[in-house]
Order: C-alpha cells, then sequence, then structure tokens
C-alpha cells in the first residue's frame, strides 16, 4: 500500500526546508478569517473584476493598436488568466534574473499556454496547433509536464486568429496560468487502460465543465493544481498537485477515489497527504469545489509566496482539513477509504502497450519535451494514417498515440523517429525531463532543454557499456521554482548564480510513487555539491557509474543515492 507521507520526510542525509505555519495571530489574508481588504497590489487588481475579462480588451484594443497600449496590470497580471506571459527579453543573461524587474525582462512577445485537460488532443487539434506554431510562433511547440502545449514568440497582435484557430477544433488557452485551477492533470490511459482501477474520464470531463472559467474559482490566492487517475501506474504525479484523486477499489462501496490534498514543489516542497476518506466517483466536483473552496477562502494571500495550499495544510494538519471539508463545506462525512495500492508499470507508458480492446497504444519520449511544427504535423499524419484520432500527452513531457491496430505499430513508429518521438528510447533519453529555462523563461538562470539535449547525446555515446535497466531521471530546472520537479527526480537539478558562477545544485534519490518505491520522497543535497553546465556530462556519468559499480543495479538508483556516502556522490 502507498503510506501516507508527511510534508518533511526525506532521507536522514536530506535538507529539505520545512512548511510551517504561520505565527498565531498573523494577517495573512485569509477571507473567512481577516475579510476581503486586499494586503498587497496582485490582490488588488484582482479585486477589481473578473480577470477574465481581459480577453475583449485583447481582442478589441491590444491586438489592434500593439503591445505598448497594454497596461503594466495586464500585461504582467490579468494576461496570465489568458494563459499568456510575456516571455524574456533575448541576450538578458542569468546575472540579472533577480537584478531586474519584470518590466525589463520582458519581451515584447508571449509564451501561450494552450489548455489540454488530460493531455488529450485529437488528430485535427494536434494539426491545428502544429499550423498555429508554423505561422505564428516560429516553428515552437514545447510539451510541458503538466500534459499540455507551449508555443513562443507570440505576438498580440495574432493572438485573436490563434483563438479563432484553437476555438475552431474546440481548445483554449483561458486559465491554463494565473490564479485558478490550472489544467486537470488525468490518466492519459484513461479508457483504454487494459489494467485500470476505474476509467475517470466521466470524473476530468465533469471537473472541466464546472470549473473552468467559473466566476466562484477565478480568484483564488495562487494557482490551483488537480489531478486525478485510474491508473494502477499512478501517472499523474498526485503527491505534488492541491488537490489529486487517485482510483482505489472500497471493499464495501466499489471504485472511488482516494484523497490526497496540499502537494507542491518550488523553494519549500511539501508531498501532498491523504486526508483518509474514499471519494464516490459522482462526489469527485462537489469535493474538488470543497477544497478548492477552502484554498479560496483560508488561503494565505499576504504573501505569495505563501498562498498556496501546502502552508495552509501545514497550519491545520489533515484531521482539521477534513473537519473543516466535510463540516463547512459538503455537510456531511465521507467514508473512510484505503490508499492507493503500490504502482505497478511505468507511469510515463513509453513504447507498446495493449488496451482493453485489443488495439495498441504507443508512448514516445521526446527529447526533453520539445516539439516543433513540423513534428506536430507529422504526429497529426501519422496517427490519422495508423487509424488513430486519439493523442495524449503526459506529465512526463511524453506523447501517446492510442488505438493503434497491431497492424500499424511499426509503421506509426517509423513515421515519427526522424521527427524526435521513439518508442525505444535509450534510459536518459526516457527519463530526462527539463523546464524551459533562460531562453524563454524570466526567472531561469541558466540554459536548459538545449544542454540537457547535449547531456543525452553525450550520454549515449559513453555509457553503451552499462545496461541500466531502470532509467534513472535526470530533471534539470533553469531556477529554484521547480517546475521541472527537481527534488522528486534520481538526479534533479537546479540552476543557480552563486557569486559570479552559474551553477547546478544537486538533488539526488527523490522520486514519487512508484513500481520502484512505495511512498514518494524528496531528494538528498550534498554539502558544498554545485555542477556547472560544463562538468554537467561529466558528473552524471560519474555518479551512474559508481552506482552501477556499488550495486550491480539490485538497488535502485534512488535507494542507493539515499544511503550511499557523501564521497560516491560528488
Amino acid at each position: 500500500m502507498a503510506a501516507q507521507t508527511t510534508s518533511t520526510e526525506t532521507s536522514s542525509k536530506s535538507a529539505a526546508p520545512r512548511v510551517r505555519g504561520p505565527r498565531p495571530g498573523t494577517n495573512l489574508g485569509q477571507w473567512k478569517i481577516s475579510g476581503k481588504e486586499p494586503l498587497n497590489h496582485n490582490e488588488e487588481f484582482k479585486s477589481e473584476g473578473n480577470p477574465l475579462d481581459v480577453r475583449e480588451r485583447i481582442i478589441d484594443t491590444y491586438s489592434k493598436q500593439g503591445f505598448d497600449s497594454i497596461p503594466t496590470d495586464d500585461v504582467h497580471g490579468r494576461f496570465r488568466w489568458m494563459g499568456l506571459y510575456t516571455q524574456r527579453k533575448q541576450g538578458v543573461d542569468g546575472a540579472s534574473t533577480s537584478k531586474l524587474d519584470a518590466e525589463s525582462l520582458s519581451d515584447e512577445y508571449f509564451m501561450m499556454r494552450i489548455r489540454t485537460d488530460g493531455g488529450r488532443l485529437n488528430v485535427a487539434q494536434a494539426r491545428v496547433i502544429g499550423e498555429i506554431s508554423r505561422d505564428f510562433a516560429r516553428d515552437t511547440a514545447d510539451v510541458s509536464d503538466r500534459q499540455n502545449i507551449q508555443l513562443h514568440w507570440v505576438r498580440i497582435e495574432d493572438v485573436p486568429e490563434i483563438w479563432e484557430r484553437l476555438d475552431s477544433v474546440g481548445l483554449l488557452s483561458v486559465e491554463a496560468c494565473g490564479d485558478t485551477p490550472r489544467v486537470f492533470l488525468g490518466s492519459p490511459v484513461a479508457g483504454v487502460d487494459a489494467h485500470e482501477i476505474i476509467d475517470c474520464t466521466p470524473q476530468l470531463d465533469a471537473l472541466g465543465e464546472a470549473f473552468v472559467g467559473n466566476p466562484d474559482f477565478v480568484n483564488l490566492p495562487r494557482k490551483f493544481k488537480t489531478a486525478i487517475t485510474g491508473s494502477k501506474s499512478l501517472d499523474v504525479v498526485h503527491e505534488i498537485n492541491d488537490v489529486s484523486f487517485v482510483g482505489v477499489e472500497h471493499p464495501e462501496l466499489g471504485v472511488g477515489y482516494d484523497l490526497w490534498v496540499g502537494g507542491a514543489l518550488s523553494i519549500t516542497p511539501r508531498l501532498a497527504e491523504r486526508l483518509g476518506v474514499f471519494v464516490a466517483p459522482e462526489d469527485v466536483v462537489p469535493v474538488w469545489a470543497a477544497v478548492a473552496g477552502i484554498f479560496r477562502d483560508y488561503g494565505y494571500r499576504k504573501q505569495r509566496t505563501k498562498a498556496r495550499l501546502k502552508f495552509l495544510l501545514a497550519e491545520w494538519g489533515t484531521e482539521k482539513f477534513r473537519q473543516v471539508l466535510e463540516d463547512e463545506y459538503l455537510g456531511r462525512k465521507l467514508p473512510d477509504g484505503p490508499a492507493p495500492a503500490r504502482a505497478v508499470g511505468r507511469p510515463d507508458h513509453v513504447g507498446v502497450h495493449e488496451q482493453h480492446d485489443g488495439n495498441k497504444y504507443v508512448g514516445f519520449a521526446l527529447t526533453v519535451g520539445r516539439l516543433n511544427s513540423a513534428a506536430l504535423l507529422a504526429l497529426a499524419d501519422a496517427a490519422e494514417a495508423a487509424g488513430s484520432d486519439r493523442i495524449r500527452l503526459t506529465p512526463y513531457q511524453k506523447v501517446l498515440v492510442l488505438d493503434v491496430p497491431e497492424d500499424r505499430v511499426e509503421e506509426l513508429t517509423t513515421a515519427l523517429k526522424p521527427h524526435g518521438m521513439d518508442a525505444h528510447p535509450s534510459p536518459f533519453r526516457r527519463a530526462t525531463i527539463a523546464c524551459t529555462g533562460i531562453e524563454f523563461c524570466k526567472l531561469a538562470f541558466v540554459e536548459t532543454k538545449g544542454l540537457a539535449a547535449q547531456v543525452i547525446d553525450q550520454l549515449e555515446e559513453r555509457l553503451t557499456d552499462l545496461e541500466i535497466t531502470n532509467p534513472i531521471s535526470l530533471h534539470i530546472n533553469g531556477c529554484p521554482n521547480s517546475c521541472a520537479r527537481i527534488q522528486t527526480a534520481d538526479i534533479g537539478l537546479k540552476g543557480q548564480f552563486i557569486g559570479e558562477e552559474f551553477v547546478f545544485q544537486v538533488h539526488l534519490g527523490g522520486g514519487l510513487a512508484s513500481a520502484d518505491r512505495e511512498e514518494g520522497g524528496l531528494g538528498r543535497t550534498v554539502r558544498g555539491l554545485k555542477v556547472t553546465s560544463d562538468d554537467l556530462t561529466d558528473y552524471v556519468e560519474r555518479v551512474t557509474r559508481r552506482y552501477m559499480a556499488e550495486t550491480n543495479g539490485d538497488l535502485t538508483f534512488a535507494e542507493w543515492a539515499q544511503n550511499a556516502e557523501e564521497d560516491s556522490l560528488r
């Protein structure tokens, strides 16, 4: 069984920051305790009206008058509610990241995040995104580890037409960013997995219909992340979401979900905790509304660095959280329920797998999630040629094609490999994740995606003599905010600027619940260990060879790293 994990459980050799509650009597901007008076400028502009109203101004005014016509509160604030962030100004180095304000760091181009709940695309949608990438985004298209696609180089003048094209195939960018319910993670193999506990598709659809654009949840303290799965592989990183529903079978009540709350990483990581309740499928929507309502009404709004659900859970604990959930928001008790069983299979779904209907689904590794317009168009064409109309993105920056007849699998894999999609990748190409990095992100200190691709190529050449049966996850992040989940990787790298040097802090032995580990845990750091970009391949090769030499693969990398002597980890 997957045991409940507390916020600060790590190896005794780890030094994870503690997530603490506030001092008694402190006004942290909790609506139900201190009232709704805004305590910072971000709360002020949200209180002035529904941030989603910025859509009309984008269409009617800014797209016609240009970037210089956009007020600061819209361009650096409300635009996020429509899935738009200004991207980093080209040529601004990492040393300036913490010194310049948002306006100085920002270019006159945008990143647009396309909302794809559950990572679900059909062929027409993939083709339209590819065409948008080609026509308006300089061929960029990155699959994020939140199951969506990010475009870059978007001009404000082109946004209305991009939205029209997305709308024509049922896609949108609404609330892909902002203090909102972000994209809902869902099992990418829901409804086809031959061994799933429950098909979460109806609940995923219901969540989207009920809450995307819902004015009751458009002004949350900060972002609010949701995940739902019925897969035995535990494939939606449920321990690091604000609210997660994980498929279980209750001995008396049948199939449903186990409820987890309060997970998030960033600078102060905390793994989610079980509330110990069983959520029937028909209760997912009201329970989600109750958890999100608690966050909205009791979340800490005064400081954005404390405005995540994990901080409230740290103060309250699970017993009080459950009591408030049931008594104040649901008006009824929820039954106690079982924890999820230990994971079975790989959560990234790479490779060729059986569906319950006799067809196959095929999972492709990308190189750190990077696609382009040609690759997206090729994906649409290849899926269609293989008889499929269902494409899925995963929380591991992978792409799946569902419903493939067995005699079309080879044709599909052959067609996509030249476009960087590999159904039989090397261990490091399969298990490396990278955030956007300094190429486009205003928060980053260092390059990530290009560096990660280079490291993968070099490791494939250098480690041919090793038989690595379990992929070693390598996650590279350009700043401390952990969009690439560095604390839950075998090898996690956090970009920093220290003194006059750009380096990576190394986290080792982290991971989420999987077939290899019963419960999630945060990686450890080694005192004084910093690695430069130039030395990164050497370091990963060195630590991988030591792991294999000391264990012969009999332990997982995480088991070894959490207990190895520090000298072995340098």
